[in-house]
């Protein structure tokens, strides 16, 4: 009889560690056209929480702990589903179906000229005004011994924002508990179309409302950068980072060179560039930024051959959320991604996506803290 009690005991057990992975669900109001948004929260052993919308599969908030244990929440959000439905910065957001910009809306596949309505002057930004950003995502959970896991899915139509063919998209986000955000793109398509996903969140490792980020160190594993136009297209170039304000090939301060007198910086009013990383086509580090008060430390992991770094520059007050107002160079993004306007630069790496291809993609945010 107690073998037997035993082997019951036994065989409940892996019930209850999946019951351990279970994930929050809760309701955050309706879109203008009455489609329902739900907030997942996924947490793992170490306190370690991340908050997650299927309006855009906005990464809403993620809190972590600094050197002593303290918990806060370290990406820039809104408070409310209306302030995601009008034009703004972007705020965690799966951004697609181009994540960046293509000049003049425009570009050619297979002999055929396509245009994406323009939202950033005379470009089109992160897939134009109806981009992935401001779509409502399926969504389900699930748990196992890897993390727990938040499966999105959206069906871009053909004709969709201009773009060619129906594209299913798959993106997983996942809770380890080494602390890492993991996210993994998957899509295929029925058509020869154009593809670049990312992930738009803003961060500041003090903690969101505490202050701008220019204190803050970081790493780019990248010898190289595409400079840009007075509209932020690319020129073509790939430049060394060696010598300019662009090298952060060592730990630098964010803030040390961003008010430098060059051209480049100034066009974009601070840092909204692409880095052309090094090791190309393979999972490696190629970022890490220090916050020298709290001991915060985020580590990116990407296969991307390109990463934008942008330090908030557009943000002017006009942004609130938790009740907090955000200001200029009160976050920074790290987008993972293939470089800007791709398709109208054929030397840079490719973002077409062949029908019946599969395309496959892994952005891991890894949060450790340091002395």
């Amino acid at each position: 009889m107690y073998l037997a009690k035993v082997a019951l005991v036994l065989a409940i057990l892996p019930l209850f560690s999946v019951a351990a992975f279970s994930i929050d669900k809760q309701s955050f109001g309706k879109t203008d056209d009455g489609k329902e948004v739900f907030l997942y929260t996924l947490k793992n052993a170490h306190g370690m929480e991340v908050v997650i919308s299927t309006y855009g599969g906005d990464v809403m908030s993620i809190k972590v702990p600094d050197k002593n244990g303290k918990i806060a929440d370290v990406v820039l959000a809104f408070d409310k589903v209306s302030d995601y439905e009008k034009p703004g910065p972007y705020f965690g957001a799966l951004v697609g179906r181009y994540a960046n910009r293509i000049a003049k809306g425009t570009f050619s596949l297979d002999g055929k000229e396509y245009h994406i309505p323009l939202n950033d002057g005379p470009n089109a930004l992160h897939g134009g005004p109806k981009g992935f950003d401001k779509r409502v995502w399926d969504a389900n959970e699930s748990g196992d011994a890897a993390g727990q896991h938040l499966h999105l899915h959206y069906l871009s139509k053909d004709g969709e924002e201009g773009f060619p063919g129906n594209l299913n998209v798959d993106v997983t986000y996942t809770l380890t508990d080494k602390n890492e955000l993991e996210i993994h793109y998957v899509a295929t398509t029925d058509k020869d179309t154009v593809l670049n996903l990312s992930n738009h969140t803003y961060f500041n490792l003090k903690g969101q409302g505490q202050g701008n980020i220019l204190d803050h160190k970081i790493m780019i594993n990248a010898d190289k950068y595409t400079p840009v136009d007075a509209t932020l297209i690319p020129t073509g170039e790939l430049p060394a980072v060696a010598g300019t304000p662009f090298d952060f090939r060592k730990l630098t301060t964010i803030g040390a060179h961003i008010n430098d007198d060059n051209e480049q910086l100034k066009i974009a009013h601070g840092y909204d560039h692409n880095w052309v990383l090094n090791d190309p086509g393979k999972m490696r580090e190629v970022v890490k930024v220090v916050e020298p008060t709290t001991g915060r430390v985020l580590e990116v992991i990407t296969d991307q051959p390109g990463v934008q770094f942008y330090t908030g520059n557009f943000l002017n007050g006009s942004a609130k959320g938790k009740g907090s107002v955000y200001n200029q160079r009160d976050g920074f993004c790290l987008e993972t991604q293939h470089f800007p306007d791709s398709p109208n630069h054929p030397k840079f790496p490719t973002t077409e996506l062949k029908a019946g291809q599969k395309f496959h993609s892994t952005t891991i945010f890894r949060f450790t803290t340091e002395k």
